[in-house]
C-alpha cells in the first residue's frame, strides 16, 4: 500500500522582531504585561515592507526540500495553505512554482484560514495514495497578517504575525509511518465573527471602504472560549478511536498557536503533560496557517519527534474551520 510519509519538514520567518514594548508606546498604554500573562507571548516577526507571503513561502520551501533531499524538479504537486495570499488572483502557489523551478508541478492555494495547513497536508497525502502519479508533494502554509493589521486595534495588532512552514509528503511502500487517518469539521455560523472582510466579491475595495479600514483583519465577536478545547479534544478522540489507539499513544501535538491555555486545557482533558505540545507563540506570536508546520519543524530538528512517533495535527481558524490529522512521523 502506497504510505504518504513526511519526508522533510522546514520553516521561514521575517529577519524584524518586534517586541512587545513597541504595542506599549503604539497604543499608549501597557500590552505587555496582559500579553506576557494571558497569552505568553513576548515577541513576534513581521515582514519588511517589501517582504511578501510569497517571499516566505519560498525561504520555507527552500529548508523543506533540502531537508526531504530533493530538489524542485522531483516535485509533483504544489499546495499552499494561505488566507493572505500574494494576489487575489493568480494563486501564490503559481508564483511559488516558478520562483523554485519547480516545472513539472501542478500547483493550487488553499484557504481555511488558520486551519488551512492540516487541510492541505490532509489533500496531499489523499494525492499520494490515490494517484501513484504524484510521488513528492509539497505543502506550505504561511501567513503575513501583518500586512492586513489595523495598527490601533489592540485586539489583533498585538497577536498576529508572519512566517511559513511546510513539509515534502513523499510515496513510500512497505513502512508503517505516514499518514494514518483525518478529520474536518466546520461551524460556519461563525463565518462573520473574524475575518478580512473587503477585498472580495461582497466587498469590492472602495477609496471609503479602505479609509474605513474595511480590508483590515477584524475581530466582529469574541468567540466562545471553550470551542476550540472541546473540538480539539473530541477530534483527538475520535482519531484514536479510528487508529485503534489511546491519547496516551500519541507522542506529540502540534495545535493552533493562538492561545497557550486552550492548548494546556486539551491536553489536561486528554490527561495528558502539558509538554506534549510543542508551543512557538512565545517569540513568534501568532502565525495561523503557518504556525503548526513551523512548530513541526522545530520540534523535528531538535529530536522533540522521532522517525515512528504518532503525531497529532490539530488546526482551527476563521470560518470557523477545524481540521486534524494523525501522522506516523
Amino acid at each position: 500500500m502506497r504510505k504518504a510519509v513526511i519526508t522533510g519538514t522546514g520553516h521561514y520567518v521575517p529577519q524584524r522582531v518586534v517586541p512587545n514594548q513597541y504595542f506599549n508606546e503604539l497604543l499608549g498604554e501597557d500590552v505587555d504585561t496582559w500579553l506576557r500573562t494571558n497569552v505568553e507571548i513576548y515577541e513576534r516577526r513581521w515582514c519588511a515592507d517589501d517582504e511578501s507571503t510569497a517571499d516566505l513561502c519560498e525561504k520555507a520551501a527552500q529548508r523543506v526540500l533540502e531537508a526531504a533531499g530533493i530538489t524542485a524538479a522531483d516535485v509533483d504537486l504544489i499546495i499552499v495553505a494561505t488566507d493572505t495570499p500574494e494576489y487575489i488572483s493568480p494563486s501564490t502557489a503559481a508564483v511559488l512554482q516558478h520562483r523554485l523551478g519547480a516545472e513539472k508541478a501542478g500547483t493550487f492555494d488553499l484557504n481555511t484560514a488558520c486551519a488551512g495547513f492540516v487541510t492541505a497536508i490532509d489533500v496531499a497525502a489523499k494525492y499520494i495514495v490515490a494517484d501513484e502519479r504524484y510521488q513528492h508533494v509539497l505543502v506550505i502554509g504561511a501567513y503575513a497578517m501583518s500586512k492586513y493589521l489595523n495598527l490601533s486595534d489592540k485586539k489583533t495588532v498585538t497577536l498576529f504575525a508572519d512566517g511559513a512552514g511546510g513539509v515534502v509528503l513523499s510515496a513510500q511502500m512497505g513502512t508503517e509511518r505516514g499518514f494514518a487517518a483525518s478529520e474536518l469539521r466546520t461551524e460556519g455560523q461563525y463565518a462573520g465573527w473574524m475575518g478580512i472582510y473587503g477585498g472580495g466579491t461582497h466587498l469590492p475595495l472602495t477609496a471609503e471602504r479602505v479609509a474605513n479600514k474595511e480590508h483590515l483583519l477584524q475581530f466582529v465577536q469574541k468567540f466562545p472560549k471553550e470551542l476550540n478545547p472541546t473540538y480539539w479534544t473530541d477530534m483527538t478522540r475520535q482519531l484514536c478511536t479510528r487508529m485503534g489507539v489511546e491519547p496516551a499513544d500519541i507522542a506529540h501535538f502540534f495545535i493552533t498557536q493562538i492561545n497557550i491555555n486552550s492548548i494546556r486545557e486539551t491536553l489536561d482533558r486528554l490527561g495528558l503533560p502539558h509538554d506534549r505540545a510543542t508551543t512557538i507563540m512565545h517569540h513568534y506570536g501568532y502565525t495561523g496557517s503557518a504556525a503548526i508546520p513551523m512548530a513541526l519543524d522545530m520540534a523535528a530538528r531538535s529530536g522533540k519527534i522521532k522517525p515512528g512517533d504518532l503525531i497529532m495535527l490539530i488546526g482551527s481558524g476563521g470560518g470557523l474551520a477545524f481540521a486534524a490529522a494523525a501522522f506516523r512521523f
